[in-house]
């Protein structure tokens, strides 16, 4: 999926009533008129957001007479799945480093806090008598 493709699917799905939609539409097959039911809108409203969804590739209508089921497109979910695991992976990776980088300078704290004990206290490292 090009960046441009997986855009209007991201904005296809910014809209609230696009997002019940396929919510919906997860659930199964429906008709327009059916999947119109609960919004308050004309049906030609409910064909301009399935107009969106279609060519953001969310749904599919066949093509034929009325009434037609609205189908939900898998591949458009899966191409965003690996779009966002993708950039999960390097999220994670960045916080394993800076995790790292964290406490190696937690590391490098106790072991300066522990130095500056050391200095002055019989039997240890730098102290007079071990000359």
């Amino acid at each position: 999926m090009t960046t441009d493709a997986l855009s209007r699917v991201f904005a296809a799905l910014a809209d609230r009533t696009r997002l019940d939609m396929v919510a919906r539409l997860a659930e199964g097959d429906t008709t327009v008129s059916r999947l119109a039911e609960p919004y308050e809108m004309t049906l030609q409203a409910v064909y301009k957001h399935l107009r969106v969804l279609e060519d953001a590739g969310l749904v599919s209508r066949p093509r034929g007479p009325q009434p037609r089921a609205v189908h939900l497109e898998a591949q458009a979910f899966d191409l965003m799945d690996a779009w966002i695991e993708r950039h999960r992976r390097r999220t994670e990776e960045r916080y394993r480093r800076l995790d790292a980088v964290l406490a190696q300078m937690e590391g490098d704290e106790h072991e300066q806090e522990d130095g500056s004990r050391d200095q002055g206290r019989p039997g240890r490292a730098g102290h007079l008598d071990d000359a």
